[in-house]
């Protein structure tokens, strides 16, 4: 039992020791560079009091004075006022400068789809595209809109394949019974007009089987009887 206490003492010892050792290197190290250490750290903190002030002092005001600015042009939007939407009219800032002298603010990415949207009606496709493409949003909604309106765009171009791509991918994004269904119609037609029915077909049993309440879904059963009556032709 002595011996059994004795190696128990022992391992104790060199556990303590094993601690004090590696105690002793931390100290030395701190020691060592403590100049380096005291440098990052004092780099760390200012850029953490940076990024915050930057946000209360900086980016804050901006976005309140974009949407201060954004009020107008989302009222000439919902009047389909769409020039005025997209340039100002002389009092109020247009979606295209928020876009320019707000740009890293929430206003000016949401901008980018009001422009898009204001492009698509107007016929400048090309413009839609790009102003779609820039914007970013993780909505519920909104995110599938945009990238469904650059299917829609896609379409007006004549790029069929692309817009049905971009269809599918919006029915994808953030699924739900409003987005979803809507986009997987539109893909469903875009493929038809392709003439890959069994694409299409795919993208109408979609509807049925995970969407079957949605307005969509309510009448799908004739979409894929009429595809799968032409295939058999």
């Amino acid at each position: 039992m002595a011996n059994k206490q004795e190696k128990k003492i022992n391992k104790t010892e060199e556990r303590i020791v094993a601690v004090e050792e590696a105690f002793g290197k931390t100290e030395q190290f701190i020691e060592k560079y403590q100049n380096i250490i005291l440098i990052v750290l004092g780099v760390i903190i200012v850029i953490v009091l940076g990024f915050f002030g930057f946000k209360r002092f900086y980016l804050a005001p901006k976005e309140k004075d974009a949407q201060s600015q954004m009020f107008m042009a989302e009222k000439y939007f919902e009047q389909d006022s769409l020039k005025k939407a997209l340039n100002g009219d002389g009092q109020y800032l247009g979606f295209l400068a928020i876009i320019d002298e707000y740009g890293i603010t929430k206003s000016a990415n949401l901008s980018h789809y009001y422009a898009g949207i204001c492009y698509l009606k107007l016929g400048q496709y090309d413009q839609a595209l790009q102003m779609l493409g820039k914007f970013k949003s993780g909505d519920l909604v909104v995110g599938p809109m945009a990238k469904g309106a650059m299917g829609d765009a896609y379409m007006e171009l004549k790029q069929v394949q692309k817009a049905a791509d971009f269809y599918t991918e919006a029915a994808e994004m953030k699924k739900n019974d409003f987005t979803s269904p809507l986009f997987f119609m539109k893909a469903a037609m875009a493929y038809e007009e392709l003439g890959n029915l069994e694409k299409a077909l795919t993208m109408y049993k979609r509807i049925k089987e995970d969407f079957p309440r949605s307005p969509e879904g309510r009448e799908i059963d004739k979409y894929i009887s009429y595809t799968e009556a032409l295939m058999k032709k």
